[in-house]
């Protein structure tokens, strides 16, 4: 249906129309109740599947919640510990500074140093002198090691040399060459005599007695040589 839309009045042509369509009331399709047919697509969906997956969602968020809050009790008694750590930490901090004295720290580090000083000071003089010492051992094993290839008696020098200083010496040496050997006691006195004859190989054994003269055992050791 076609309608004029008041423009006729602007001095128009009086042909001139604009199509309007025209309000019309619906009208029912379906001749069933609407709630029946609610009812009916209602029972078509099948939900069951979604319920189980809202379930599964429900009992992971509570399980996650769980946890959450297990952590959170845990962080919390950890803070705690800590915080009572570091309350001890500050008190024996506060302590320390209130007792320290500055002035008698420095003092105890300089008697430490000197101490140290001395210290390396006394280790070098007994390097030195372990030095000076092994040195001397040293000298004194070629001395003691010389001794012994030389014997009781030394080397031939210091014999006659020793010889020749120690009439003692002289005199045994003298009737030694004589076939006489002169034998001391256990005190170091010479009382006793053994004259060998070697011609005809005869031993005498003498015992000197102080009462007699040097002269008569001259003889008689003579005539003993002789015999």
């Amino acid at each position: 249906m076609w309608r004029c839309c008041g423009c006729c009045s602007r001095n128009t042509p009086n042909n001139h129309f604009h199509p309007t369509i025209l309000y019309q009331p619906p009208t029912m399709l379906l001749d069933e109740d609407p709630g029946t047919l609610i009812h009916h697509t209602i029972g078509n969906f099948n939900i069951h599947p979604d319920k189980q997956a809202v379930t599964r969602i429900n009992d992971s968020l509570s399980t996650l919640q769980q946890s959450r809050d297990l952590r959170i009790r845990e962080a919390e008694s950890s803070l705690r510990k800590l915080s009572r750590h570091l309350h001890s930490l500050s008190a024996q901090h506060e302590e320390a500074e209130a007792v320290h004295d500055s002035g008698k720290h420095a003092a105890e580090i300089v008697e430490l140093d000197t101490k140290k000083f001395r210290i390396a000071k006394a280790a070098s003089e007994l390097e030195i002198e372990s030095e000076r010492l092994e040195s001397e051992l040293e000298m004194l094993k070629e001395r003691l090691a010389d001794l012994e290839a030389q014997g009781l008696e030394g080397d031939e020098a210091t014999r006659r040399e020793r010889e020749m200083d120690d009439a003692t010496i002289l005199r045994l040496k003298i009737f030694r060459s004589l076939g006489i050997d002169i034998e001391p006691d256990e005190a170091g006195n010479f009382n006793r005599a053994v004259i060998r004859n070697s011609r005809k190989g005869d031993v005498h054994v003498v015992n000197i007695d102080p009462k007699f003269s040097r002269f008569f055992y001259s003889n008689y050791f003579w005539s003993t040589m002789q015999g």
